[in-house]
């Protein structure tokens, strides 16, 4: 089975969110899509592992923040690559509050739900919303998973349903291998971002991080 065919359907990238007992906290997602037009249905795929999944089963709530391609990339690699039992993720990252829920504010929309239903699969739960909310934070064009991976070079969180263990493969290689010749090109061995800039990677200040996921210059390796 070649998984690539599923990457010729259309996804998006947003920021599931809700409250964990007053504080604001989400994960990055791929998977959400409107269900029905009347009553207004909307459903996303969570990981059984992502704190959200937890948050969400308990307040019986999410809202969905859909990013734009001007949306700081950063958003993505703070929610994606990072856990919010441990971390405040809303830290540095302007929230806005919709319906009674956070949501970020450099979205271009947000959507609303009061959990309806929710069916398990082995590794996430999908969870059926009736909209409460939903409204337009700014102009800009909704970014899809093809933009983040054509454009900004961001790599699937393993816990993403459209993650393929293959994709990490380069960065995993690149992380692993010492002897390989010089290429000029740096990954991200956390989020396996491609830096391809005109400046060359040593030349970069060393209190560059990486755009998406937010790590020191010295989480890249060459590869």
């Amino acid at each position: 089975m070649d998984k690539n065919a599923f990457r010729q359907l259309s996804y998006g990238v947003y920021v599931v969110s809700t409250w964990d007992k007053g504080r604001a906290t989400g994960c990055t997602a791929n998977s959400a899509m409107q269900i029905t037009s009347d009553p207004a249905t909307v459903a996303v795929s969570i990981n059984h592992d992502n704190y959200t999944n937890q948050c969400i089963r308990e307040t019986g709530k999410f809202a969905v923040s859909v990013l734009g391609e001007h949306s700081d990339p950063g958003i993505i690699g703070t929610f994606g690559f990072r856990s919010g039992r441990d971390q405040n993720k809303f830290d540095g990252v302007e929230q806005v509050v919709k319906g009674y829920l956070p949501v970020v504010a450099d979205a271009c929309a947000y959507i609303v739900c009061e959990v309806i239903d929710r069916m398990e699969t082995s590794s996430h739960t999908v969870f059926l919303g009736r909209v409460t909310d939903a409204g337009i934070l700014k102009k800009d064009e909704p970014m899809t998973y093809a933009y983040y991976h054509n454009v900004i070079k961001g790599k699937s969180p393993k816990n993403a349903p459209t993650y393929i263990a293959e994709e990490s493969a380069a960065a995993e290689g690149a992380a692993g291998s010492t002897a390989a010749a010089s290429s000029g090109r740096y990954v991200c061995s956390v989020c396996g971002y491609v830096y391809e800039g005109d400046v060359p990677f040593e030349e970069l200040p060393e209190d560059y991080r990486c755009p998406v996921c937010k790590q020191p210059k010295s989480a890249f390796v060459e590869g």
